[in-house]
């Protein structure tokens, strides 16, 4: 039996941060939702998370920084980055980070579910291993 993936949810919005979360566990997902990096980064569960949403603009901890933080920790789950803010720069950022996908706030939530899916498929087996 596979465990239900645990998707967190960083963002310093709490009615994004909560309405992100509804729709999601509609999906049946389960949900860890967080109101800073920092809190995701002090959290027991972190090693239980199996994909990451993070806002890109919040205080104290950008979500490229908590993204770093992650990877300094040997933490490579996917991440999907969100931000109602379109400067130069944060795509190709995102992309630099291997991120699953990078979305414009607002979004479809159909466009947020498809990310997730990408996120948590299987990677594509190597045929020259």
């Amino acid at each position: 039996m596979t465990a239900t993936p645990v998707i967190a949810i960083v963002d310093d919005d709490a009615s994004v941060r909560h309405a992100l979360g509804r729709l999601v566990r509609s999906f049946d997902l389960a949900v860890a939702l967080y109101g800073s990096g920092e809190e995701l980064l002090q959290s027991a569960a972190l090693d239980t998370v199996s994909c990451l949403i993070t806002d890109v603009q919040m205080p104290e901890m950008n979500g490229f920084e908590l993204c770093e933080a992650l990877r300094a920790r040997d933490l490579h789950m996917p991440v999907i980055f969100m931000t109602a803010f379109a400067q130069a720069g944060y795509e190709a950022r995102a992309v630099a980070a291997s991120a699953a996908c990078f979305l414009h706030k607002p979004f479809l939530d159909t466009a947020i579910i498809a990310c997730i899916e990408r996120a948590l498929a299987p990677a594509p087996e190597d045929p020259g291993a």
